[in-house]
């Protein structure tokens, strides 16, 4: 006698192309801004570091950060958060300064140095944002629909991690 179960049976349900469609956008997206930034710097002469570091200080901007709440604000893809810092902080872009209540705990910041990258990175973006609006690529309302579309997904995302055990 065989037996039937409908999870067995039931053939597999597709995902929306839609949905995968956007997976593959997204991780596109974050290679063809890695390149943007490598071809600016190259452009530049900046040489020293890579487009993740550069990201690592735009991000940290005027704030004071331990590496797990850069982690937790930033996508720094197959990168290792502690040791991009640990080589801005050789290369002279950021200060570390070890936490006087908990001695694991390291704190950043930027150095002049990092600034002027910080500063480089904002042109670049500011630069982007412009053209973009001058040759209608997208507008202010357009960003804020695909920007809360995303934030649910990111919800949707973190919900699932938090939840999977």
């Amino acid at each position: 006698m065989t037996v039937h179960s409908p999870m067995i049976d039931a053939p597999p349900k597709a995902l929306p192309a839609g949905y995968l469609e956007t997976l593959a956008m997204l991780e596109r997206l974050h290679r063809l801004l890695l390149d943007v930034i490598k071809d600016e710097f190259e452009r530049l002469g900046i040489l020293e570091i890579n487009p993740v570091q550069a990201l690592l200080l735009f991000n940290i901007a005027e704030n004071e950060v331990t590496a797990g709440e850069l982690k937790s604000r930033g996508y720094y893809q197959g990168s290792n958060v502690s040791y991009n810092l640990k080589k801005l902080v050789e290369l002279g872009y950021m200060h570390h300064q070890r936490s006087d209540i908990d001695r694991r705990s390291v704190r950043v910041r930027l150095t002049e140095k990092g600034h002027h990258v910080r500063a480089t990175m904002a042109d670049l973006f500011a630069r982007h944002s412009d053209i973009l609006v001058r040759r209608s690529v997208v507008d202010g309302a357009l960003l804020d629909t695909i920007n809360g579309s995303l934030k649910r997904m990111e919800r949707f995302w973190t919900e699932q991690i938090r939840y999977i055990y």
